[in-house]
């Protein structure tokens, strides 16, 4: 999370500086389902924050449905309606460049998804 800066002189909290940051790098596709999240002591300590203050941005990013936190499990991001369109777009993405460096074409990279999907549906 070292794209995460915190500006001490803006009028809006320290808190909501990272809370928007989080769930822009979640709704953008950088930050996928399943990604944990640093501990709430480990990013206040990279931030130059007080554990409270990063435990508040945690809160209100899983009141949002953004992130889930789970005890040993940490917190990772959710996957929900708000994050599914982009995390399939990153894996697309993902494929099309495999596909790609494999030197298939087109068509051919098409048919392997529709034959993945066929397969799903089974």
């Amino acid at each position: 999370m070292s794209s995460i800066r915190v500006d001490p002189a803006s009028a809006e909290p320290p808190y909501e500086q990272v809370r928007a940051q989080i769930a822009g790098l979640i709704t953008s596709g950088r930050l996928l389902p399943g990604d944990r999240l640093p501990t709430v002591r480990a990013l206040a300590a990279d931030l130059g924050l007080a554990a409270n203050t990063v435990a508040r941005t945690y809160k209100e990013l899983e009141a949002s449905g953004l992130v889930e936190t789970r005890r040993r499990a940490g917190t990772t991001v959710a996957m929900g309606e708000h994050t599914a369109d982009v995390a399939v777009a990153a894996l697309a993405t993902k494929f099309a460049a495999a596909a790609h460096e494999a030197g298939l074409d087109e068509a051919a990279a098409v048919d392997l998804v529709r034959t993945a999907l066929r397969g799903v549906r089974s």
